[in-house]
């Protein structure tokens, strides 16, 4: 799929600023999504002959009594699903495929919309839908799991004891500390029945094939529906007292940690030993950097990729790409220029204002960047969401250059401000930076691309 078939509002992100590099930046970040295309990925490892099912290395004989069920949560999953309808048909014994936003229906697999980040009534809904289905399985059944990015706000089930309410309240005490994910998660996988391998826990006795996105961050297995959980109840409550937030963290959760804390038979699973699981990687973002580097040098470009897991504050990685971007500009060095430097990883935002506005980590991304680099030229930073949505916004991410800063000024527009109100929709809205993708079918983390022109 070409860039302006990906990028909804593509002419209008080319009409100011460095046209040539924005294009190029653009086509990079176009290569780099369709690399990542689930539903390809799901074909490529899942093939039917006759009733012969392949899967990866394994084969499995459909003419045999068995059950098969398909479940599917995340924000690149649907296409994960879509392709296993196709193979299986009417083989699927039962399925549910719970989506962001809406998605067309499929043949023998229901698709119901839930809600993400912050889970809602339909997340409990389609939880509870697969907890029920989870009841059904029985030694030699089949389980599907199409999971990916999103999957525990989209499908929530949490513990006894603890509410909706609960989850969501302790959900926004969480980002606003600005905590790595691992630690975050340690919390969440303790309220929850789905997530620290409490998915495959929940299946058993039946084989579960996992299908994902390997966008793996350090010390955080993924998708943790499908893993053992290093983490532990201890864990979970340190990181609470650690951030300040254990007084304000609702009573249910806090009763249910402590005792968790003391009934180890309520600990996530620490091994899958005796279980048959599997898992498969339909696509990641290595293979999304690559392709960005070679649609670079078809460009003319020199392409690298910088890094698949840069981490850390949103508005500090962009600022720290705008150094690099100056020294290669300026000195020639660690690259030559004209080039196109590829990165992947997820950033955060620490929600700094008691009334934050609209935006999400990539935007303030671009703005750290545009921030740094006031007047310099050729100089060109795309970065987003690649799953279409960055944070609780229907913009997949911003696009910022030299000309950024001067346009927000002319525009009566301080983009000081928007960094420090969380309010980077706004700003890029106004310049007609925010891009818009609608849903890619995808979601291998966050994508950038880093244009230096002679």
């Amino acid at each position: 799929m070409n860039a302006q078939s990906r990028f909804i509002n593509h002419a209008q992100l080319i009409s100011h600023g460095n046209a040539k590099s924005r294009i190029a930046a653009l086509d990079c970040l176009a290569a780099a999504l369709d690399a990542a295309d689930t539903y390809i990925g799901t074909h490529r490892l899942v093939r039917r002959n006759g009733n012969i099912l392949h899967v990866g290395e394994r084969n499995y004989d459909l003419s045999k009594s068995f059950d098969v069920y398909v479940v599917g949560a995340g924000k690149g999953s649907y296409p994960i699903a879509k392709a296993l309808d196709e193979i299986l048909g009417n083989r699927i014994t039962e399925g549910v495929m719970l989506a962001k936003g809406e998605a067309a229906p499929l043949k023998h697999i229901h698709v119901m919309e839930t809600s993400h980040p912050v889970p809602d009534e339909r997340s409990l809904a389609g939880g509870e839908i697969v907890h029920r289905m989870a009841g059904k399985v029985k030694a030699g059944d089949l389980l599907f799991a199409c999971m990916t990015g999103g999957c525990s706000a989209l499908m929530a089930v949490p513990v006894q004891g603890v509410a909706l309410e609960d989850k969501i309240a302790l959900n926004r005490l969480l980002l606003r500390t600005g905590a790595h994910i691992s630690e975050m998660n340690a919390v969440r996988k303790h309220i929850s029945l789905v997530k620290g391998g409490g998915l495959i826990k929940m299946f058993q006795p039946a084989t579960v094939i996992t299908l994902t996105q390997d966008t793996q961050p350090d010390f955080l297995p993924w998708p943790d529906t499908s893993y053992p959980d290093p983490s532990s109840f201890a864990d979970a409550i340190r990181m609470l007292k650690n951030y300040d937030i254990w007084d304000p963290t609702p009573a249910a959760v806090k009763a249910y940690l402590q005792r968790g804390l003391a009934d180890p038979s309520l600990e996530t699973p620490k091994t899958f030993a005796g279980w048959d699981t599997y898992l498969l990687d339909t696509g990641n973002q290595r293979e999304s950097c690559l392709a960005a580097v070679r649609k670079a040098e078809s460009l003319g470009y020199s392409g690298h990729i910088l890094s698949t897991k840069l981490e850390g504050e949103s508005r500090d990685i962009g600022r720290g790409l705008a150094g690099i971007a100056k020294e290669i500009k300026l000195y020639n060095r660690p690259f030559s220029k004209p080039c196109i430097l590829a990165s992947a990883g997820e950033t955060t935002v620490s929600v700094r204002s008691l009334t934050p506005g609209k935006g999400g980590p990539n935007q303030e991304l671009v703005l750290g960047f545009a921030e740094a680099v006031p007047r310099y030229e050729g100089l060109t930073l795309v970065s987003i969401d690649s799953e279409g949505t960055d944070g609780p916004t229907d913009i997949a991410g911003g696009i910022g250059d030299g000309e950024t800063m001067d346009r927000a000024r002319s525009a009566g527009l301080d983009v000081f401000a928007a960094l420090k109100n969380n309010d980077s929709s706004t700003l890029l809205e106004v310049l007609e930076d925010a891009i818009i993708t609608g849903p890619t079918g995808t979601n291998v983390v966050n994508l950038r691309m880093l244009v230096v022109e002679e």
